[in-house]
Order: structure tokens, then sequence, then C-alpha cells
């Protein structure tokens, strides 16, 4: 808290991401304040432009690595996925907005319906079907433990990032 004209200022530390300019940020919200009304008045505030979770400061560095960095990352998944659709037959615009919807359905499926994905991702395979194959290949090349590192590395740079270091 700092003290302004005689008084102590309850400070709420924000980290939302750029989905916040079409009202789908997911923000970060973090305070050694007491006041739970402040926090719940600045919470009301971006919840009106996407999902909004209170965490702990020391989380914030991790944060912005998942929700900040991550809307980079999962850009670069669907601009891979279009690249497939590309190289299996469809126009660049058409892989490009079925990329796009596929990955914007797989979300809303885990949020709307508060599942797993794994419980998705068993939904629609089937045995010896094209999902598995496509999910096994995709694994056996690394795919979800590139993400992770690249989230983990992330995490790493911007704490240094934040304590002044580069």
């Amino acid at each position: 808290m700092l003290a302004q004209v005689g008084r102590d200022v309850p400070i709420v530390r924000a980290m939302p991401n750029t989905g916040i300019a079409l009202g789908n940020s997911m923000t970060c919200l973090a305070t050694l304040s007491d006041r739970e009304d402040v926090v719940a008045r600045v919470r009301s505030i971006f919840d009106s432009v996407g999902k909004t979770l209170v965490i702990r400061e020391e989380q914030m560095v991790p944060a912005t690595a998942l929700c900040a960095c991550g809307i980079a990352f999962f850009l670069r998944a669907v601009r891979a996925a279009s690249q497939g659709g590309i190289e299996i037959g469809f126009h660049p615009e058409e892989a490009l907005m079925m990329a796009a919807q596929t990955a914007l359905g797989a979300a809303s499926l885990v949020l709307e319906r508060g599942t797993h994905p794994e419980r998705e991702i068993d939904s629609v395979t089937t045995p010896r079907g094209c999902t598995i194959a496509g999910l096994n290949h995709m694994e056996h090349r690394g795919f979800s433990s590139a993400l992770i590192r690249g989230i983990v590395t992330s995490s790493e740079k911007a704490a240094v990032l934040y304590a002044g270091k580069s």
C-alpha cells in the first residue's frame, strides 16, 4: 500500500492479455491489500472484458507466461493448423478460418462445459481412428513437451525482465 494524502491507497496489479480488444481477455489480478471491496470493484471492471482470476502476487510472473505470452503460443498453433489445412487441399483463407474456429470451439468446450481437455479429446478419439493417429504423431514429435517448455521458458525470462535484468 502507498500512503497518499495521509491515507492508504490499495493497489491491485492487473495482467490482461490482448484478447481484451474483443472482450475475451484472461486477466489476472494480485494485491497485497485486504480490502475485498476494492478487489471486487477492480474484478468487475476486468470481468466486463473477459475472464478474471485473483492470484497471489508471486504468481504474476507465471501468469504473464501462460496468459499474455500464451496468446502468441495459441496463435502459432492456429497458424500451424492452417498450414496443415493448406497442405491437405484448402485455400489459405479457408484453412485459417477453419483452424481458428476449431480452436475457438475447443476452448469453448473446456470453458463452457467445465471439462478437462482429455475428456473432450476422448469424445472424438476412436480406436484405430484418424484422431488418435494424428495425436500420437504430434506427441512423438514433442508437441505437448514443446508447449510446456515454451511456457516455462517464457516464465523464466519474464522473471528476469521483472527483476530488471536482461
